[in-house]
């Protein structure tokens, strides 16, 4: 890179720094370090989560997964958006967990279960996590090593440094500043300042891919593959084996399972300033997402074309040849997954002009650093709240508490330089992603789902799902990791003949189900850790089910949510005035709503039906009246797709500017304003929940509910 270059990466971060600093003067509470006192406007919400939620390590993912798979499988995740829909509208989990008012999701299964249950799961997530996030710092420094063009090593004073291991330590080092200043708080108003520039910087950049690229061009690469691989064509993907349909039906199942299970970004879950704020700013997210998705698939094409279109034949075996003189290492497998992963920044750096190149590594820089500052600070946070702080019988000072917080986060980020400067990655980010959160992804749905949802749930049901979800956890982690080096070599040499079996039985079911490729190879274990973890969860939920069942005994939710006992079935309650249409009501739209709330909410319905409209009508089409051409494909993605994302991307960049900025206002206002409450720190001090009361619960007064709904307001004044 150029100084040019540079000198766009460096300005911003200073500014971000001069940001993170001032912020941390608004920090008085325990609270506002874990929930940035829960005063966060919807806008605020959705950019800043969003950007903590993208990263540059998903980033870097979808390249894997997209330079493999292309734009054909995104076809068949459409199937989803009617169920995003839905649940983001009723705010399905996000508004019960909200209303509880917890911290930690582990607080809430205190609150739910057990004090006990609440050590266990949260010690679960937290190594879980930890361990997840520990390969994100090595991502990020690969990332900036190859992209830049750095060298493996340098000198300085005639010591030999590693530059892989300074650059996380430099960089983590300033996500770690940030947090360290504000937790929560100087989080999320960094995160936000970051997904504002992220939107310019990504308009930009799909821009100049355009300009480099012609769709002849596109239109070439992208139907070079042979069949069963298209990259365009969603019907033509029987051979791919990692990303294929069965992944993306996983996916659908997913997204209602795993609402909120995974706590990397917990810190986000309780900062609305409402419930209907935190479900307000998931409506918006509705809106937010979709241009990024797009430009990481236009870079990843870029990439693709770049290295398969003849034309720019030269250019790609210059790639090659980087990548091969400068990524090596013992391991052939790891060799092999590195060179993958940075595939396409290493192409990125050889396309991008000068200026453009700095900002794509200054966003890349921006993602990193957000999605780091929100796992130090939610991965910390947890160990202490939800694994310490239970087992004091007496609370912490605010000072004691707060100084406990930084040290565990600190230590968060000790671990995760020293995992990434010794680890061996051996499979795709997506992969390590669903083993490393096995253990615990596997009951979290149903102990969440069936927690703030079903009165019969029970302590022994949650249990039960959560051992089932060690013990599968580890047993896929066992499988996945071990196979090319142990496994597979112990049953070639002792079982060659019942290995040989396997493999027909495999081939058979491969055959007999079409969205299913499983072979065996010494490379990796037939079956993904993907598809595995999906059994994973179907055990874990007939354990949770079970244990429940057997228990026979209620729980008393209205009280966990703070709603009037006579409210379960309806809340809030209203007046006349208030009346909601049923249809609205159906489709989660209360009387909290204003009528500003009521046209989003609209607006979300109506455009997600338009596209699955859309979606149905290419279905329909392609199995009644033939399969279009791979030709016919990619004239729907280049007349359609693309000019529709950039028009969606234009109004929402403005959009989410103009109210990220406002929100941004308007919480250091409200910081100044709220009243500071010293017993909010984390802690269970009432479970009046009219459950079997266990040695380990204790029976207080309730705490008072957040928010009042006298019957004469009208459902604007209740709108927060």
């Amino acid at each position: 890179m150029s100084i040019t270059d540079y000198a766009i990466v460096l300005v911003p971060l200073l500014v971000l720094l001069a940001i993170a600093g001032l912020t941390k003067r608004y920090v008085k509470s325990v609270a506002d370090f874990l929930s940035a006192g829960r005063v966060a406007g919807r806008y605020l919400l959705a950019v800043s989560d969003g950007t903590a939620g993208t990263g540059l390590v998903l980033v870097i993912a979808a390249f894997e997964m997209y330079y493999q798979s292309g734009w054909a499988i995104n076809f068949w995740a459409s199937f989803g958006v009617l169920v995003t829909l839905m649940m983001t509208l009723t705010g399905f989990v996000a508004y019960r967990y909200r209303e509880t008012r917890v911290m930690t999701m582990s607080q809430l299964f205190e609150l739910r279960y057990s004090k006990s249950f609440r050590i266990f799961a949260g010690l679960v997530a937290f190594l879980c996590g930890v361990i997840n996030y520990a390969i994100f710092p090595a991502v990020g420094g690969r990332f900036l090593i190859y992209y830049c063009g750095w060298p493996l090593e340098f000198t300085l004073f005639g010591i030999s440094f590693s530059t892989f291991g300074t650059v996380m330590a430099l960089f983590l080092g300033l996500a770690l500043l940030i947090v360290l200043f504000g937790g929560q708080l100087t989080t999320m108003v960094t995160d936000c300042v970051q997904g504002i520039f992220c939107y310019i910087g990504f308009t930009v950049l799909a821009a100049v891919i355009f300009y480099l690229f012609s769709f002849d061009q596109f239109e070439t690469a992208m139907l070079s593959r042979g069949p069963g691989e298209s990259f365009i064509n969603p019907y033509d993907t029987a051979k791919l084996t990692e990303f294929n349909v069965l992944y993306v039906l996983i996916g659908l199942f997913s997204l209602v399972y795993y609402r909120m299970s995974w706590q990397g970004n917990q810190g986000y879950n309780c900062a609305g300033a409402s419930p209907h704020e935190q479900k307000m700013g998931g409506v918006l997210g509705a809106w937010r997402g979709g241009f990024l998705g797009l430009v990481v698939l236009l870079l990843a094409i870029g990439a693709y074309t770049y290295m398969n279109n003849p034309e720019f034949a030269s250019g790609a075996a210059a790639v090659q040849q980087e990548l091969t003189d400068r990524i090596q290492f013992p391991d052939q497998a790891v060799t092999n997954t590195i060179r993958q992963q940075m595939l396409v920044p290493v192409v990125l750096r050889h396309l991008l002009p000068v200026g453009i190149s700095g900002t794509f590594c200054a966003l890349m820089i921006f993602l990193m650093l957000s999605t780091d500052t929100t796992y130090l600070h939610s991965w910390g946070s947890i160990f202490i709240q939800d694994v310490v702080l239970p087992f004091r019988r007496k609370p912490f000072k605010p000072e004691t508490q707060l100084r406990l917080l930084r040290l565990s986060i600190t230590g968060v980020a000790i671990f995760a330089w020293f995992f990434s400067f010794y680890f061996s990655q051996v499979t795709f980010l997506i992969m390590f992603f669903a083993l490393s959160g096995a253990f615990y992804t596997g009951a979290s749905g149903a102990v969440i789902i069936g927690g703030l949802y079903w009165r019969r749930g029970s302590t022994s049901g949650a249990w039960a799902a959560m051992i089932c979800s060690v013990v599968t956890g580890g047993l896929i982690f066992w499988t996945q990791t071990c196979w090319h080096s142990s496994i597979y070599p112990f049953l070639n040499e002792n079982y060659p003949d019942l290995l040989a079996r396997g493999g027909e039985i495999l081939q058979t079911i491969s055959r007999t189900l079409p969205i299913v490729n499983w072979e065996i190879t010494p490379e990796r274990f037939p079956v993904t850790a993907v598809e595995m973890s999906m059994i994973g969860v179907i055990l874990c939920i007939v354990c949770y089910v079970a244990g429940s069942l057997i228990s026979n005994r209620k729980f008393d939710l209205a009280a966990m949510l703070h709603r009037p006992p006579e409210a379960e079935k309806s809340w809030p309650a209203v007046c006349k005035e208030c009346i909601v249409d049923w249809r609205e009501r159906l489709l989660g739209i209360t009387a909290e709503y204003s009528r500003g709330d009521r046209i989003l909410a609209w607006s979300v319905i109506l455009w997600t039906l338009y596209n699955f409209a859309v979606f149905m009508l290419q279905l329909v089409w392609n199995s009644c009246f033939g399969v279009w051409s791979s030709e016919t494909w990619f004239a729907w993605w280049k007349y359609y797709n693309v000019p529709l994302g950039f028009l969606v991307a234009i109004v929402t960049s403005i959009w989410f500017t103009i109210g990220g900025t406002r929100d941004l206002v308007r919480l250091f206002r409200n910081l100044k304003n709220r009243p500071e409450d010293a017993s909010d720190d984390g802690r269970v001090i009432a479970t009046t929940t009219g459950m079997e009361r266990e040695a380990d619960h204790t029976a207080n007064d309730a705490p008072k509910p957040e928010t009042a709904w006298p019957a004469n307001q009208t459902a604007k004044e209740i709108d927060l």
